[in-house]
């Protein structure tokens, strides 16, 4: 069923609807697309702050069971935002009105859609980043299960892209996990800190008359607590997503490496990695290719939540205090990232699980010069001057013989590195951060 929407309270009747049509396209923009994703917290703050017209008398015990079952019938409804609704509190306030007549009317007593839009999107975040962190666990756990089984496949380390000196399959692993887990504490860092009620601050400078029990509807809905000062609210606009972004970018930011290691790994060249069916593609045109197109598009959308970070951190500069309609975009620069970094963690958890090494590549790939460092080092332990074993290890290049990998790996006694992997160290850490089932497989 179709529901007309009634007129926003400040439209002008007398405008012309040409013009005015242009505009609400123009100001509503995509908004009404995020704003569908927004709907089911919208409904979960609205019913907070029912609760807190009820704490004050402004609703009856009567009305507010009234107005928390038609929200719970809501809930379980497949709700859109059209663009002539204008945002998610207007499809539920028009509901509410419908159900409930003047009692759909007073819903509004005491709120602003600035106070309502940022609950509904820091409930939506709050259960944003937690799956986003969940998917973050869960490649750590692949990569230190690569840890575990890879630590004895030596492969070239590079440095400037040229062999440098040995590494292991499981070491390279290991490197990664360690910072995702780095990663996993900052964005749950940053998900406490935008952890705190708006509510009640309405437009940005509190509610007349009305004694709004702000502690206890933020404590409903979860919250740490509120901001106090109500000007900080919209003060923050844009800030708290700006570190929300943040967090997510260096994720993404690390990801981006792993992911172009995967793909140089997946060359003809190097042919480190076997391709990957659930991850790659053939081409159009070339019947012998298969494309990494999962790490690539892995390693692009760093750059597209990074473009939103910089979005959030210019937009807010230079406006003066209280609300401007410039912060609408933060909103929408926020979603986005979320949205991508969600993308990326879960489809790079697939690669990571479905991806093969050659390790008769890897081991072809192991040439005697990888050992030029062990050798100089071997000599400054037998009395020589380091200087003096560089020079003349260097001059005897061709002297340098491959050891086998067990042999090469026992030269190293210290962990952390190659052949000593310490994936329970970083697993540790892990389970300390984040209490999530292992669903990688």
């Amino acid at each position: 069923m179709t529901h007309p929407s009634p007129p926003p309270l400040w439209k002008k009747s007398d405008a012309p609807e040409t013009l005015e049509n242009q505009v609400m396209q123009f100001t509503v923009g995509e908004d009404y697309r995020w704003d569908t994703l927004l709907l089911p917290y919208d409904i979960r703050a609205t019913r907070a702050h029912a609760w807190g017209l009820m704490e004050i008398g402004i609703l009856t015990q009567a009305e507010f069971d009234a107005v928390v079952e038609t929200l719970d019938a809501l809930a379980e409804q497949e709700l859109s935002v059209r663009p002539e609704d204008e945002d998610s509190h207007t499809v539920i306030e028009n509901r509410l009105t419908e159900a409930l007549g003047d009692i759909g009317r007073k819903i509004h007593t005491g709120r602003s859609r600035n106070d309502q839009v940022l609950a509904a999107l820091r409930l939506y975040l709050r259960d944003a980043l937690s799956g986003i962190m969940r998917q973050t666990a869960d490649m750590v756990r692949i990569l230190c299960r690569w840890g575990e089984e890879g630590d004895d496949w030596i492969i070239p380390g590079y440095t400037h892209m040229q062999r440098a000196m040995p590494a292991t399959v499981g070491l390279w692993a290991m490197g990664f996990a360690e910072l995702l887990t780095v990663d996993i504490e900052r964005l749950q860092e940053t998900a406490k800190r935008i952890n705190v009620s708006p509510l009640g601050s309405a437009a940005g400078y509190g509610v007349p008359v009305l004694g709004l029990p702000r502690e206890k509807m933020a404590r409903r809905l979860g919250f740490d607590g509120v901001q106090e000062h109500v000007t900080a609210v919209q003060l923050s606009r844009g800030k708290l997503e700006l570190d929300v972004v943040h967090a997510l970018a260096q994720i993404a930011g690390t990801c981006n490496r792993l992911a172009a290691d995967i793909v140089l790994y997946h060359t003809a060249e190097f042919g480190f990695l076997k391709p990957g069916d659930t991850y790659s593609t053939g081409s159009s045109i070339m019947p012998q290719k298969r494309n990494p197109d999962v790490p690539e598009l892995v390693r692009a959308s760093y750059h597209r939540i990074f473009a939103e970070m910089q979005l959030l951190a210019s937009l807010p500069a230079n406006l003066p205090s209280g609300y401007h309609r410039d912060l609408q975009l933060t909103k929408e620069a926020v979603l986005r990232a979320v949205h991508t970094a969600s993308n990326v963690t879960g489809a790079m958890a697939v690669v990571l699980r479905d991806m093969r090494f050659d390790k008769a590549r890897l081991d072809k790939a192991v040439s005697p010069d990888l050992f030029a460092t062990a050798r100089a080092i071997g000599m400054v332990q037998k009395g020589t001057p380091f200087r003096e074993a560089y020079r003349r290890t260097a001059g005897e290049l061709d002297a340098i013989r491959k050891p086998p990998a067990e042999e090469a790996l026992e030269a190293y006694r210290v962990d952390g590195y190659p052949g000593r992997c310490r994936p329970d160290i970083v697993m540790e850490r892990l389970n300390r951060i984040v209490k999530a089932p292992d669903k990688a497989k």
